[in-house]
């Protein structure tokens, strides 16, 4: 059982529940008619337009007359994915064979029984939630009047019980900020219940996310998030934590839908790793790839095709031994997926999901503060990215992850603890301006087994050294104590490169 924890409501509660086994599967046709038209909005076209980006194929719809063959073999498709040129149905045995032998089908994957909600455990109040703001420098988009103003922000997530009277979103409701909500657990369900039924505690996520978005409370003087003034479309793709299944489909539905509108910043706090009630259909640690899984496809097709920025929650299986990576889709390679760190000490706090040695490219991208879950840390990120989008409206979204990125306080030498580090305002705005940054690291060769680290002019006490095997991959994360302005290192077994976090400075050590 997982327990959530109402952040704006103070409300303490457990769910517990069973998954019953569904055969429900992604049906990926072969082709699309030769010519069509897009299913898109006129924003949308404009958006992608004025970015340089194409309408293509994945724009199309599916083939009507490969729909109608579906349905008369009794398929009744759940949702259809332009992009993935597939539908999602329930399926027999029998049928799932009389399908797979269509001409027109070019495979039958079945749909991923397990959603991890990146859960919260207790209670977060204001003097909780402020390091987070002080970290990421908050103060600076604020002297600076960015406020997210301007920018439409995407999120999936699963449920937003009580959004509509929590104290620190009432600013956005009073000012029509919620432009439309969709509901694709229950999709007759109408937009007036949307904010007010209550299936299960994973419905107060969303709120909660929102909150990390965007949320201030003028009453109390608390500012949860950044994008204060930002405008918002809310999709509900699941009503489960752990213990219930996940619906991919529905993932994939809302990013085109969102797609379709023009929204070019989607939160997602959600991931999917194991929970099969058949063992064979779990995905693996060795899957999280960022190709496998149909999800992490579809995010990175939003990335490299539609200009979005998929903001993920790295996971929290930092401390799981059977699995202890991100998720899907945090491993597709165009999202920006955002971990989360200590409080003091700016390195991994233990939950925090670790990016896969075997892949490429860094994963996580970046981290920031959050005691409860990487849920809260990737809308706070999401937030600092929709400022920057106000500042500059014409940074694409992989320009933003490169400033995002370049602006964090351990670049360029991140990890697979925690990317490139904590997103600093300051450095981020400057980027955002075409300016150019003073130099904050600096590079060290040593040879031996130890080497001592001269530190001066460094007036804390503790810093966090991460011990690597190569540039990227971390050993082992630890507090180091300066004394008498000095830092002795001792070089760990198979370690090639050390990373000494100042906060303002980083130093990378390299063992010769």
């Amino acid at each position: 059982m997982k327990k959530i924890v109402a952040l704006l409501f103070g409300l303490t509660v457990g769910i517990a529940g069973g998954a019953q086994a569904q055969s429900k599967y992604w049906i990926r046709l072969k082709d699309k008619p030769s010519a069509g038209t897009p299913a898109l909005s006129p924003s949308s076209l404009a958006k992608r337009q004025s970015l340089g980006l194409p309408v293509d194929e994945t724009d199309l719809p599916l083939n009507p007359a490969y729909l109608e063959t579906l349905r008369e073999q009794g398929v009744r498709p759940l949702l259809r994915s332009r992009w993935l040129n597939a539908v999602s149905a329930e399926l027999t045995d029998e049928q799932t064979r009389k399908i797979q032998s269509l001409a027109f089908v070019q495979e039958i994957v079945a749909i991923d029984r397990n959603l991890i909600i990146n859960s919260l455990d207790n209670d977060i109040t204001k003097t909780q939630l402020a390091p987070v703001m002080s970290q990421i420098q908050a103060d600076v988009f604020r002297r600076a009047n960015l406020t997210a103003r301007n920018v439409t922000i995407g999120v999936i997530d699963a449920g937003y019980f009580g959004a509509d009277s929590a104290s620190a979103l009432k600013h956005i409701f009073q000012r029509n900020g919620i432009r439309a909500v969709r509901d694709y657990v229950n999709p007759s369900r109408s937009s007036d219940t949307f904010f007010h039924s209550l299936e299960t505690l994973s419905d107060f996520h969303g709120t909660e996310v929102m909150a990390a978005i965007s949320g201030h409370d003028p009453g109390e003087n608390v500012q949860y998030g950044l994008a204060t003034e930002a405008t918002f479309y809310l999709a509900r793709t699941d009503h489960g934590a752990r213990e219930f299944r996940g619906e991919e489909d529905n993932w994939v539905a809302a990013m085109e839908w969102m797609d379709s509108l023009g929204v070019r910043i989607i939160n997602t706090s959600l991931g999917y790793a194991k929970g099969f009630t058949n063992p064979k259909e779990n995905y693996q640690p060795s899957q999280m790839d960022g190709h496998t899984s149909l999800i992490s496809k579809a995010a990175q097709l939003a990335a490299d095709k539609k200009g979005i920025l998929v903001i993920v929650s790295a996971g929290n299986e930092g401390d799981d031994r059977a699995w202890r990576i991100i998720s899907t889709p945090a491993d597709a390679q165009g999202v920006l997926a955002v971990g989360a760190t200590n409080n003091k000490l700016w390195n991994r706090i233990g939950y925090s999901s670790i990016g896969p040695e075997f892949l490429s490219y860094l994963k996580p991208n970046v981290a920031c503060y959050s005691l409860y879950g990487t849920s809260l840390s990737a809308p706070v990120i999401t937030g600092f990215a929709a400022c920057l989008m106000q500042a500059n409206p014409k940074l694409t979204n992989k320009e933003l992850i490169s400033i995002i990125e370049k602006s964090s306080h351990l670049y360029p030498y991140g990890n697979n603890f925690v990317g490139y580090g904590v997103p600093q305002a300051s450095r981020a705005l400057a980027l955002a301006k075409g300016q150019t940054l003073p130099a904050t690291s600096r590079t060290i060769r040593a040879t031996g087994k130890t080497y001592t680290l001269s530190l001066t002019e460094h007036s804390d006490a503790m810093v966090s050294i991460f011990h690597k095997r190569d540039g990227m991959r971390v050993l082992q994360q630890e507090a180091g104590r300066v004394q008498d302005g000095k830092l002795i290192l001792r070089r760990n077994h198979d370690e090639k490169q050390t990373t000494v976090d100042l906060k303002k400075e980083v130093i990378e050590v390299i063992w010769e």
